[in-house]
């Protein structure tokens, strides 16, 4: 039961979020607040120790101070800023989070580098049918990053306490 839970849980709303953010250009709050509540309710029926536990809010703290330290900055939205905290929370301070982060950046880079060949493409100006094609079209709007946050806790999750925990219990039965 944990298992399944941890298994829909967070994927779920990593897709959820990347799928919000390129069609609406936002990450809704409860997409945060259902990752740190499953994890706070989850991680200790999983057998994680205490100490540990305390290491992974303290990832999702820091993470949180300097993502919201860059969208003070307007480098980075609010919903990426909370999404990424939230996230950090399952990884906790160890290098399955670096791993993440390394991710979210690379994959950040190569969908910022794209929509950026799109916006500059004639194929820009006939997209205006859909409504998020139109959107990712303007020079004005920013990034959905949480396409990348997304797609990044899917790959790198596997790598993570909580995924080593559930493909060890999973290969178990």
């Amino acid at each position: 039961m944990i298992e399944a839970a941890i298994l829909v849980i967070f994927p779920f709303a990593m897709v959820f979020a990347a799928i919000s953010d390129l069609l609406s250009m936002t990450i809704q709050n409860r997409v945060s607040l259902i990752l740190v509540g499953a994890f706070a309710v989850l991680a200790p029926l999983t057998g994680m120790g205490w100490d540990v536990y305390v290491m992974h809010f303290a990832a999702g703290f820091v993470v949180l101070a300097l993502t919201f330290g860059l969208f003070a900055m307007r480098a980075l939205g609010g919903g990426d800023a909370k999404l990424m905290a939230a996230t950090a929370l399952w990884f906790g301070l160890n290098t399955s989070l670096v791993s993440y982060l390394f991710t979210a950046s690379v994959l950040g880079g190569m969908l910022t580098l794209a929509i950026l060949a799109y916006r500059g493409s004639p194929m820009a100006v006939v997209a205006g049918r859909f409504e998020f094609m139109r959107r990712l079209a303007q020079h004005d709007i920013g990034i959905p990053y949480g396409i990348a946050l997304g797609a990044a806790g899917l790959l790198t999750f596997p790598q993570s306490v909580l995924g080593i925990w559930v493909l060890g219990r999973l290969s178990s039965l």
